[in-house]
């Protein structure tokens, strides 16, 4: 059993629900800094998620999300993410992941002079954090 000493409170909010709202040990995720791991006490701060997987462990099990955009708010005994989108596993349709990183793949090989190619970029890291996820 966990120690709730070294537990912290969780929220992850989208614009259209509550998406995880508990208690955490760590959550990790990519910032546009690296990747980031909290555990309760960490100092405060502010940081900018850049697409990847997310991890939360409570206690022994951990469970994993494809996190794609936002902010996140980090204080002691707290941690707020304000998600632009964030997705458990089941409910990525594979398929469609993996539809997405080839137009993104193949937007980024065409090197075409009007494609934005940070956009680009962000779609080919989206689909790719979506995939992984459901490894």
């Amino acid at each position: 059993m966990a120690d709730e000493n070294k537990k912290f409170d969780l929220k992850i909010i989208t614009p259209d629900r509550m998406f995880y709202e508990g208690c955490a040990e760590m959550v990790e995720f990519n910032t546009t800094e690296g990747e980031i791991g909290i555990y309760k006490n960490h100092i405060p701060m502010t940081v900018i998620i850049k697409p990847g997987i997310l991890s939360i462990t409570e206690g022994e099990e951990v469970k994993h999300a494809a996190l794609h955009s936002g902010f996140v708010e980090i204080l002691q005994d707290k941690v707020t993410i304000l998600a632009e989108v964030i997705e458990w596993p089941d409910e990525i349709d594979e398929k469609r992941a993996e539809a997405a990183l080839d137009r993104a793949q193949e937007r980024i090989r065409n090197k075409d002079p009007k494609t934005d190619m940070a956009r680009a970029e962000t779609a080919l890291l989206r689909a790719m954090a979506r995939i992984n996820v459901l490894k």
